[in-house]
């Protein structure tokens, strides 16, 4: 097996169990609060440091991978998520709302240090075979990663069940640190790093494609976590009556639906791109199609359809067009992407996308107890909206491998 293919596969594996203690812990902290009687805004905003954190992360942790390596950028990611885990299994007594705030904090610089880690990784590891190599390894990686989260949502419901929240959290960290040990043996020291040693001034992009793609995450990111972060779950548990396991093992089949379809992107999109990846138009067309979907389902519940049908059906809709969009968005930020500058980038990218899971996890607290599921699903829609109007702004890859601006055409 080439090197290249072996740190790609150890890169993967280690990806893979960080975002099942991911999934899970987001599906205890829901369930557990809400049972305890935390109001869906108050559960949202749980989140707020989570999500504001993934944001500074995004931001520094490009520049620090680039100066440091990236392997060490995602093993350092992978601690922070065990200590994380750890300040959760205090008594009921300690956890408070700001507490938990704080240890969501450092569960989302961990998130954010492993995922830009992984995806900027792969850059590097596809080498000088092309798009279309790099497209697929980059479909794989953040579909398996998707699916893996859905895994996590049933399997942190399944041990808030079976072993209750302090044992789950026990269980996730003690898997999490064996990894962790792994990987930090498995992977090649200096792994990412840039040969010169960037200023924290180049973290901010100055290729106008990564703008616009960036601005075009931030609502792509928002319409999905505006009614999937606490308005579904709240809404699936307290309206419709499932239990935890049925509300977590549905959550778990979305999601791993999800990243299988975002897996199988490059064979889904067939011959767009003739070998060279999807480029803007994609990505534009996809939003557009993506906005219909909120509006009918939204005017379905408002009709009084049977809502766990409408739901269901929708869901599967909205998760195929998303994850499609999704891989064509992870795939056009290191196309659009110089190997050189590759984890700034990506840094830059994933700090809009944390922007908007912060601004959708944020509203789908408010808009759910304000406005019910109705609500949130009219503010996806207009999320969605705006990413297909800033996806206007995005060229199309050149031919060849691409490196960055200089590779761009219109």
């Amino acid at each position: 097996m080439e090197a290249a293919t072996r740190n790609y596969l150890v890169v993967t594996g280690g990806y893979w169990a960080f975002t099942v203690t991911d999934g899970a812990i987001r599906m205890l902290v829901v369930l557990y609060f809400h049972m305890l009687g935390y109001s869906p805004f108050e559960v949202a905003m749980l989140f707020l440091f989570y999500e504001f954190f993934g944001i500074v992360t995004n931001l520094t942790g490009g520049w620090l991978g680039a100066r440091i390596g990236l392997n060490l950028t995602m093993h350092i990611g992978m601690g922070l998520q065990v200590v994380a885990l750890a300040m959760l299994t205090v008594p009921d007594a300690w956890l408070s709302v700001p507490y938990v705030m704080a240890a969501q904090a450092v569960s989302g610089i961990a998130k954010d240090l492993n995922k830009m880690s992984a995806k900027a990784s792969v850059k590097s590891l596809a080498g000088a075979d092309g798009a279309g190599r790099l497209f697929r390894w980059v479909a794989v990686l953040t579909g398996s990663k998707n699916a893996l989260k859905g895994v996590g949502f049933f399997v942190g419901a399944a041990l808030l069940t079976v072993l209750g929240f302090r044992g789950a959290l026990a269980v996730l960290a003690g898997m999490l640190a064996l990894v962790l040990v792994a990987t930090v043996f498995a992977l090649p020291s200096g792994f990412g790093r840039m040969s010169t040693k960037p200023k924290f001034s180049q973290v901010f992009s100055n290729v106008a494609a990564i703008n616009w793609l960036s601005s075009a995450r931030f609502f792509l990111f928002g319409a999905r976590d505006v009614w999937f972060v606490v308005g579904l779950p709240v809404f699936l548990y307290s309206v419709l009556g499932w239990s935890f396991m049925l509300v977590g093992g549905f959550l778990a089949a979305w999601v791993i639906g999800y990243g299988m379809v975002q897996a199988a992107a490059p064979q889904l999109l067939g011959r767009i791109g003739h070998g060279r990846g999807p480029g803007g138009r994609t990505a534009k067309t996809l939003a557009a199609m993506l906005a219909v979907i909120p509006v009918g389902m939204s005017l379905a519940l408002g009709q009084e359809y049977a809502p766990a049908p409408v739901l269901i059906i929708g869901l599967v809709l909205f998760g195929v067009v998303f994850a499609l969009n999704s891989a064509v968005h992870s795939y056009l930020v290191l196309a659009y992407s110089d190997a050189e500058r590759v984890s700034l980038n990506v840094g830059f990218y994933y700090m809009a996308n944390a922007g908007g899971r912060l601004a959708g996890t944020v509203l789908s607290g408010w808009a759910y107890q304000a406005h019910g599921l109705e609500g949130c699903l009219w503010w996806s829609a207009a999320f969605v909206l705006c990413a297909a109007i800033l996806s206007t702004g995005l060229p199309a890859v050149a031919r060849g491998t691409p490196t960055g601006a200089n590779r761009l055409h219109g």
